[in-house]
């Protein structure tokens, strides 16, 4: 038994990384720039920006968008959200792209989800 040494592994915990994100970002966790992509009816869809920051001019933003990418769109008021660009069609890799060609944004500050 003597050669035989048990090591029990310690407790792992998954979550103790993200915790620790969370609890050092605080308020800042928020400067993530959402892009993301609804379905509407059939092979229609919808794509969302949020989390710009207040500064900017969303009609601006969304005028340069609707002629860069020939698509129709709006800036809807959200309560929770705040304003948010809906944009039709899925534009996601392009409003990616435009945002940080643009200046808006970092790469690594915009999240893209959907599908």
């Amino acid at each position: 038994m003597s050669d035989l040494d048990v090591q029990l592994p310690s407790v792992f915990d998954p979550f103790a990384e993200a915790n620790a994100e969370d609890s050092s970002a605080g308020a800042g966790s928020k400067d993530y720039v959402h892009v993301r992509v609804q379905q509407r009816n059939g092979r229609k869809s919808l794509t969302t920006v949020q989390g710009l920051k207040k500064e900017y001019s969303y009609n601006k933003i969304l005028k340069d968008l609707k002629k860069e990418f020939c698509c129709n769109g709006t800036v809807v008021q959200d309560p929770e959200l705040g304003q948010v660009i809906q944009l039709q069609g899925d534009q996601r890799k392009n409003v990616a792209t435009f945002l940080v060609q643009a200046g808006i944004a970092k790469k690594e500050s915009i999240k893209i989800h959907g599908f």
